[in-house]
């Protein structure tokens, strides 16, 4: 099997990478080739026999797509996006990668078939940020598009396109509505839902975390190790039972800022606590306030996707996957 992935060298991308190539198959089939691409050059992973390209190129570039689809992979994992705050500072790059990147890959999907038979199972990240206040709690399975940023615009684009070219037969795939993932390892970014992981990783570690929010924000997380989970599995099931409706809200945990403080505290005491430092934003408030706080995961759940269910556990997880399995002393 010949894997793709496109947005390779970020945290999700990496994971994802380390776990094709650990397990060393996909659905039952041998992984024998890996194409990873992204705007830097993904690392070549470790322990992989098979044959394996890396690739730094910009995925707005129209003539990377066809290049990439020649090779017919089977799977294509599309990561790739700049995150929520970039996409609202810089609206011009944002339908450029978010967008324009998209609907590159699609097309080039599309003339790669009309010479001859292809259909890859095509995963596309999306993101809970397509829905926007006002909105039920819990959001149902049910509930309309309604992006209040650029990112969840460009991001219900994408699963529209998605839906039309699955109908008309060019590729197979899903659009899976990823959570807030919570703990990224690593040093904080432009996302604007970056907060929630920095108040819980650089307190594990002893550092100071800002707190731009107030303790009762609520919102929908899940780990980098659910999230890889996640791809696993729409790469590999059956469709047939999702029907025409290719996106997916998928399950998450619905906590506060205080719960996720609360979590922090009872594993790794009261002085981590103390190293959270709150400084209010005006707009992260803004733009969080229009997120999800609680989704009906129930269609995915059913379709066997799973995610944690307390919030001690993804900062578990952060522990055993990023810090090896203890606090530092």
């Amino acid at each position: 099997m010949h894997v793709l992935v496109i947005g390779a060298a970020g945290m999700v991308g990496v994971k994802l990478t380390q776990r094709l190539v650990r397990d060393g198959h996909l659905g039952g089939r041998a992984l024998e080739r890996l194409t990873l691409v992204d705007v830097v050059a993904p690392q070549h992973p470790a322990g992989f026999s098979g044959r394996i390209e890396t690739l730094a190129a910009d995925i707005s570039d129209a003539a990377l797509a066809p290049r990439l689809v020649a090779a017919r992979p089977e799977i294509v994992f599309h990561l790739a996006a700049i995150v929520s705050g970039e996409a609202e500072e810089d609206f011009d790059k944002g339908y450029r990668i978010n967008l324009d990147g998209v609907r590159h890959l699609f097309e080039a999907i599309r003339a790669e078939g009309a010479r001859a038979p292809y259909m890859p199972r095509v995963i596309f990240t999306s993101s809970i940020a397509v829905f926007g206040a006002p909105f039920p709690d819990p959001i149902p399975e049910e509930f309309h598009l309604t992006p209040l940023t650029s990112y969840g615009t460009q991001k219900a684009i994408g699963e529209l396109l998605l839906n039309d070219y699955v109908r008309r037969g060019f590729f197979d795939g899903l659009s899976i509505r990823l959570p807030t993932i919570c703990i990224r390892p690593g040093r904080p970014n432009k996302a604007a839902s970056g907060f929630f992981s920095n108040i819980l990783r650089e307190p594990l570690v002893g550092r100071e975390a800002v707190l731009p929010v107030s303790d009762d924000v609520r919102h929908w997380h899940a780990s980098p190790r659910a999230a890889v989970g996640f791809l696993i599995h729409a790469a590999t099931m059956d469709l047939a039972p999702v029907g025409p409706r290719r996106a997916l809200s998928m399950p998450g945990l619905s906590a506060t800022v205080g719960e996720q403080i609360e979590a922090l505290r009872k594993i790794a005491g009261e002085r981590a606590v103390r190293l959270i430092r709150r400084e209010p934003d005006e707009t992260i408030v803004r733009i969080v306030s229009g997120w999800a706080r609680r989704l009906d995961a129930s269609r995915a759940e059913a379709l066997g996707f799973r995610a944690e269910t307390k919030f001690e556990d993804i900062v578990r997880v952060h522990i055993e996957d990023e810090l090896g399995g203890a606090l530092p002393v």
